[in-house]
């Protein structure tokens, strides 16, 4: 016999491994075909995500590597050879924080805001409405909405697991 209990949860569990599944899938996706529409301008999507970071005016006079990894969501340690790599190719530089020597500013270069502005961006708002095709305007809301409270609830699992190993939140 069936319980009623057991049967929702199993349907919830089964629903939230579509749900992650499809999730990996579009991460998969959005680096790959991401990149693909702005590999004329030599960048990937972790560069893309980068001078988006970088773009924003409350940031003008550039972002710790710490800051920078936290608002990205990714550890310095991955955070640090994408650096390594934009500097080389002259779209961003960093240097020593006037505020604090042992902290590290990243700034966009002129070179990297030409080809963030004038290169990649319509491209990559095209991608944007290539990939939200047959989506409306309320459709992206409410996806958007969603996506929050998901990363909202993942926020909290990563805080309680670094509380647990003794270290800080990604």
């Amino acid at each position: 016999m069936v319980f009623p209990m057991e049967k929702a949860l199993d349907t919830r569990t089964d629903l939230a491994n579509r749900v992650f599944f499809r999730l990996y899938q579009c991460a998969n996706m959005l680096h790959k075909t991401g990149t693909r529409a702005v590999e004329s301008e030599g960048l990937t999507t972790q560069q893309w995500a980068v001078l988006g970071a970088l773009s924003r005016p409350q940031v003008a006079e550039g972002m710790s590597v710490g800051d920078l990894a936290r608002y990205l969501m990714v550890s310095r340690q991955n955070l640090s050879g994408l650096i390594s790599r934009m500097e080389r190719d002259g779209h961003i530089a960093s240097a020593p924080d006037p505020r604090d020597r042992r902290s590290r500013l990243v700034t966009m270069t002129e070179s990297g805001r030409r080809v963030w502005l004038v290169e990649a961006q319509p491209k990559i708002h095209n991608y944007y409405e290539e990939a939200l095709a047959g989506f409306s305007v309320n459709d992206i809301t409410h996806t958007l909405h969603y996506l929050l409270k998901l990363l909202d609830n993942m926020q909290r699992i990563d805080a309680a697991q670094g509380a647990a190993e003794g270290d800080e939140p990604a």
